[in-house]
C-alpha cells in the first residue's frame, strides 16, 4: 500500500460497464480502492449517468465511495436541466459539460491525425460511418451562454453538486465558471488544463481560480505525450497545491490501473521537489472538500 494514496480519492475514472473496451469494472475498481486504501472514485461514463451504478457499489463495497456522474452529452439530451435534476435527485456528485459531443472538442478532433484518436472518437466515427446522427453542442449563442445553462447551473447548485468544464472551448468556459459563481454554485473543477484540446495557460488557470475553481490535472494526458512531464509539473507548480486536483482519467484497456496511475503522479512530483504533504493536498484534501 502506498502511504500517498491513503484516503485518495480520483474524480475521473472511466470504468466499465461502458459502450467501449475498459480494463475493469466497477467491482474491480472497488476492490482496488480498497487494496490501495484509496476512499472512492468518480464514474465518468460520455453516454449514461453513473448514480444508479455508484449506489450498487457502494452497498457492496461499504469501504468504496463510489460517486455517480453525468456528462452533458446528445446520449441524456445535452444540455438537459431534466436529465441533470433526475441526476442530483439520485444522488450524482458530479456535472461534466460535454465531452464527445462539445462542438469545440469535435472541431478540434477534425484538425488532428486520425491516428492518435481517442477510445470515444473511434466509436463517433463509426457511428457516422452508420448514419447515426450525432448532434454537436455548444453552450453560447451570440456569445451568451443558453437559457438551459442557467437552468443546470441552478440545478447543480441545489443539490451542491460539482461543476466540471470538461472539453468546451475557453470562451465556453470562462463564461460558464463566472455564471456559475453568480449563480452560487460552490463546487467547480476547470477540466485538463494542460490536455490539447483545452489547454489554458498560467495565467488563463489563475483567472479561473479567481471564480473559486479548482484545476484538474490528469494522468493520462502527460503519460501518453498530449502534453510533456514538464510542462504538466511547471503549471501545477504555477498554481499550487491548494487550487489542484490531480485525478488519472485512466480505465483504457492497454493502460495501467488508476490507483497505479495516481500513484506515478505523485512520485513523478515528489522527484520534482513537491512535498509528500502538497502531494497529498492534491489528491486527498482537495477532492475530499469538493465531495464531502
Amino acid at each position: 500500500m502506498n502511504p500517498l494514496l491513503e484516503n485518495a480519492y480520483d474524480l475521473h475514472v472511466h470504468s466499465a460497464p461502458d459502450v467501449m473496451p475498459r480494463k475493469m469494472d466497477d467491482v474491480d475498481m472497488a476492490q482496488r480502492i480498497i487494496a490501495s486504501g484509496m476512499k472512492g472514485y468518480a464514474i465518468k461514463s460520455h453516454y449514461f449517468c453513473t448514480s444508479q451504478r455508484a449506489e450498487i457499489i457502494r452497498k457492496v463495497y461499504p469501504g468504496c465511495n463510489a460517486l455517480g456522474t453525468i456528462s452533458l452529452n446528445s446520449a441524456v439530451g445535452g444540455i438537459n436541466p431534466s436529465a441533470v435534476e433526475m441526476a442530483g435527485r439520485s444522488g450524482a456528485k458530479l456535472v461534466w459539460f460535454p465531452t464527445v459531443d462539445s462542438e469545440h472538442e469535435q472541431g478540434f478532433l477534425a484538425r488532428s491525425p486520425s491516428n492518435k484518436l481517442a477510445y470515444w472518437a473511434k466509436i463517433q466515427q463509426q457511428m457516422k460511418a452508420e448514419g447515426v446522427r450525432l448532434p454537436t453542442i455548444c453552450i453560447l449563442k451570440d456569445g451568451k451562454l443558453t437559457a438551459d445553462v442557467f437552468d443546470v447551473l441552478d440545478i447543480i447548485a441545489r443539490f451542491n453538486m460539482i461543476l466540471a468544464t470538461s472539453h468546451i472551448s475557453k470562451a465556453e468556459a470562462f463564461a460558464l465558471v463566472k455564471a456559475a459563481k453568480d449563480r452560487k454554485v460552490e463546487r467547480i473543477i476547470v477540466t485538463h488544463a494542460d490536455f490539447p484540446s483545452t489547454f489554458y495557460t498560467i495565467e488563463e488557470q489563475k483567472q479561473m481560480l479567481t471564480f473559486g475553481a479548482f484545476i484538474e490535472h490528469t494522468y493520462t494526458t502527460p503519460a501518453t505525450g498530449k502534453v510533456a512531464w514538464e510542462v504538466a509539473i511547471e503549471q501545477i507548480r504555477a498554481i499550487g497545491a491548494e487550487r489542484i486536483v490531480l485525478a488519472t482519467d485512466l480505465g483504457q484497456s492497454h493502460d495501467v490501473f488508476p490507483d497505479e496511475g495516481l500513484a506515478i503522479y505523485g512520485e513523478k512530483l515528489l522527484k520534482s521537489g513537491f512535498s509528500e504533504k502538497d502531494v497529498r493536498i492534491m489528491i486527498v484534501k482537495n477532492p475530499t472538500c469538493l465531495i464531502e
